[in-house]
């Protein structure tokens, strides 16, 4: 089961749903924001309450974000991505500390809009020469910080503009395609999270030329603590997605290129595949996002 956003052609506002089977069971909510809104007992309740609609046929899954919802993500949580940043940064003590200190990296990825989902482009920086993707399980949290549910995430990096000076952090990681989420939410009443298998995959031109695993058993983070920290000084009333980190991270000599396919699969959460493209003018769809759309 996932709980999803739909639009259908009979109805051009998005709706929420749970998806089961490839049934669509509509929840009585306006957005996910306000199903986030309510305590976990109450969306499983809500979730175990809803009927299918066999009138809903053909609908566009949409991002799992709307309203005032963020998008957060937590960085050098696996040692993989410790060794990484330590490989490309000039300032190699920075990512040797943080991966043992007792507070976490926590950094602002994306607003609810500019969300891509499954089959929508991500992008690439013009500035930037060397460019990854990195795979993460995500949490997906309401407004009491309670974990409602998974989903899968592509957290896409600029590593050549972050490996020049940590500070430039926000820019390697906040631009236009640069968070990709799966459609459908997993609840998380019905899947343990402690062991997870997350793959990597990078095609070009129907090859596979980069493959990797891991395993969310691999975090060395409770999810929990990451929430703590999250919500420490902040009220996220819509509720909030934080990015757990990655545990896969391809070598120095990788570039990724416009027109190079990425999946990210993640066992019992879902699978996210999106192109690549180089450059803002190829998200100018997403504006749509702030009419709600």
């Amino acid at each position: 089961m996932h709980i999803v956003r739909y639009r259908s052609d009979s109805d051009p506002r998005p709706r929420v749903a749970v998806l089961n089977e490839g049934v669509l069971s509509p929840l009585p909510v306006a957005g996910m924001f306000e199903l986030l809104s309510h305590r976990v007992e109450e969306i499983e309740r809500m979730c175990a309450d809803a009927v299918p609609d066999p009138s809903l046929g053909d609908v566009r899954l949409l991002a799992p974000t709307d309203g005032a919802m963020e998008v957060w993500a937590a960085g050098v949580t696996y040692l993989r991505s410790r060794d990484a940043r330590v490989e490309e940064s000039s300032l190699k003590s920075v990512y040797e500390l943080v991966y043992d200190a007792e507070r976490p990296e926590l950094f602002f990825k994306s607003p609810a809009w500019r969300v891509v989902v499954d089959g929508e482009p991500v992008g690439i920086r013009s500035d930037s020469e060397l460019n990854v993707p990195e795979p993460e399980l995500a949490l997906v949290v309401n407004r009491f910080e309670e974990i409602v549910g998974y989903v899968v995430c592509n957290d896409m990096s600029s590593r050549s503009v972050e490996g020049e000076n940590p500070l430039y952090l926000p820019q390697a990681k906040v631009y236009a395609g640069a968070c990709a989420l799966s459609s459908g939410i997993r609840p998380a009443w019905e899947v343990d999270p402690s062991d997870l298998a997350i793959r990597l995959t990078v095609t070009r031109e129907g090859a596979v030329i980069w493959d990797g695993t891991t395993s969310t058993k691999q975090i060395r983070r409770p999810f929990t603590q990451l929430t703590a920290y999250l919500f420490h000084s902040e009220d996220y009333p819509h509720g909030a997605v934080l990015a757990t980190g990655t545990g896969v991270v391809p070598d120095l000599d990788f570039l990724l290129h416009a027109g190079d396919l990425i999946t990210v699969t993640i066992d019992e959460i879902g699978e996210l595949r999106n192109p690549v493209v180089a450059g803002k003018d190829h998200f100018a769809f997403l504006m749509a996002r702030l009419g709600g759309a």
